[in-house]
């Protein structure tokens, strides 16, 4: 059928495209945004196939270890210089320290169950190796290194007490199921960091398992997987957890696939000198499951209705949040330590590892922060933090002894114990890099800017906020501003 246009449409058409040539030829050919990430995710490895590779039987852990290390040479030496062995970090100098100091969850105090030390069997069941139940550890031998809780891809696999695979487990399906680390391998240590799900970071949760969009966009949306962006050469895992350490090295950066000015508007691009990507992207944490947000040791040991979030009597009170509003603060990368044997101040909270930064440190930024904090046992004649044994013999889960199980944790640190204890409070920061928000769903102005905006302006160090204020200054420089003229 023939088709009959009128002839008074096709005058005002021809009119419109005689104007709009001169102005398309002067409108940028690419109004796309410059950003594009997808060129710095590295491809994943291929799999391979591991089922004829690895025949079995295997009587235990270690000789799936052996198995593996008959083809994989050097792996051994890789995995045993790094912080996922050895729980300690490289020496770092630090201010307000005469010699450079080592951390690592091997030599530290947390608020959450407090140490390693004399607690190894229920704390090393998330080591990347075998068999760590006493102070004698042998750091050397190769075939305790767990090749299986990082590389396992049967579902199946898990550990125990000690870092031993739990009873159960087909180490056969196992070792023959080998492959590339996905999110349940990393998760199953630090999504249940704290001793259960989503206890202790508040980003991270086992909904990161195979999560919605509203969860995380990296990995909702876009499929990605944490080896994605903790690269990984020659097993050493780039990434930095701010509870066991002190510097910024082997960090993981939004720039690392982003560029340092990803957005249209520069009004938006002109916060990122003093204003981290994750402070807007991160507008709350703990989505679908609740975070431990504080820990009372001191209510211990009473026969009270006990719920999981709320009271247990071998652990005390506890407080959880979910939809969690981070707390800001600056920071440059860096952190301070609490270490055994410094010093408190009982009747204030003592900040175990606070974040380093200023508003006139050029280097730091504002980040979102989980803070936990906590009650937990202390020396009351020497004023330091003590090491409670709390697992196994003696244990105070075992005796609901203090006093018990301050001697003994005391003589498995080292720490002289006075014999008389009290409690404290103590604050740990958590910042926040997961969960990521998509720009429609970030921060806007009215969030942070405003009566009703969650920043306090006068805390972090501003006159007022900036938008009537202006921006920061450093000491020799304006940074960024902040919505407002400098």
């Amino acid at each position: 059928m023939k088709s009959h246009r009128p002839w008074w449409i096709v005058i005002p058409i021809g009119v419109v495209a005689v104007l709009a040539l001169p102005i398309l030829e002067i409108l940028p050919q690419d109004t796309a945004l410059a950003d594009d990430p997808w060129p710095h995710i590295a491809p994943r490895p291929p799999h391979t196939d591991h089922t004829a590779l690895m025949p079995g039987p295997y009587a235990d852990g270690p000789a799936v270890t052996r198995a593996c290390l008959e083809c994989h040479v050097t792996e051994a030496d890789e995995v045993m210089a790094t912080s996922h062995w050895l729980w300690e970090g490289d020496p770092v100098t630090v201010p307000d320290r005469p010699e450079p100091v080592r951390v690592g969850k091997r030599n530290i105090i947390n608020n959450f169950c407090i140490s390693v030390q004399s607690n190894w069997v229920g704390c090393t069941s998330c080591h990347a190796g075998y068999g760590w139940e006493d102070d004698t550890y042998d750091f050397s031998i190769e075939e305790n290194i767990d090749c299986l809780v990082c590389h396992d891809r049967s579902g199946q696999y898990r550990k125990d007490r000690g870092g031993w695979p739990a009873a159960g487990v087909d180490l056969v399906a196992a070792a023959r199921s080998v492959g590339s680390p996905e999110r349940d391998n990393c998760g199953g240590c630090h999504f249940r960091g704290g001793g259960g799900n989503a206890v202790k970071h508040g980003d991270l949760d086992n909904s990161l398992t195979n999560p919605r969009p509203r969860v995380d966009v990296h990995m909702g949306t876009h499929n990605l997987v944490c080896v994605d962006c903790h690269r990984t050469t020659d097993h050493n895992i780039r990434g930095r957890a701010l509870s066991v350490s002190l510097d910024n090295t082997n960090e993981v950066l939004c720039e690392d696939c982003h560029t340092p000015h990803p957005h249209l508007d520069d009004r938006i691009n002109s916060h990122l000198s003093t204003v981290a990507c994750v402070t807007c992207h991160v507008p709350r944490v703990a989505i679908r499951e609740a975070t431990k947000t504080h820990w009372d040791w001191s209510t211990a040991g009473q026969d009270l209705p006990e719920s999981t979030h709320e009271y247990l009597k071998i652990k005390g009170s506890f407080e959880y949040e979910r939809e969690l509003i981070p707390e800001y603060y600056w920071f440059n990368g860096r952190s301070g330590r609490y270490l055994l044997g410094d010093r408190i101040n009982p009747a204030g909270p003592t900040e175990l590892n606070p974040p380093r930064g200023s508003i006139t440190d050029p280097e730091a930024m504002l980040w979102p922060f989980k803070v936990h904090r906590g009650r937990q046992i202390y020396d009351a004649v020497n004023n330091y933090l003590l090491v409670p044994k709390t697992v196994g013999e003696g244990g105070y889960w075992a005796e609901f002894d203090w006093d018990e199980a301050a001697r003994l944790g005391s003589e498995a640190s080292g720490l002289e114990y006075s014999g008389e204890f009290g409690f404290t409070d103590t604050a740990m920061y958590w910042p926040l890099a997961h969960m990521i928000q998509p720009g429609h769903d970030a921060l806007q102005c009215r969030h942070c800017h405003g009566e009703s905006g969650r920043m306090n302006w006068i805390e972090l160090g501003y006159p007022g906020d900036p938008i009537d204020w202006g921006a920061r200054i450093t000491g020799t420089e304006e940074t960024g501003t902040e919505g407002g003229d400098r």
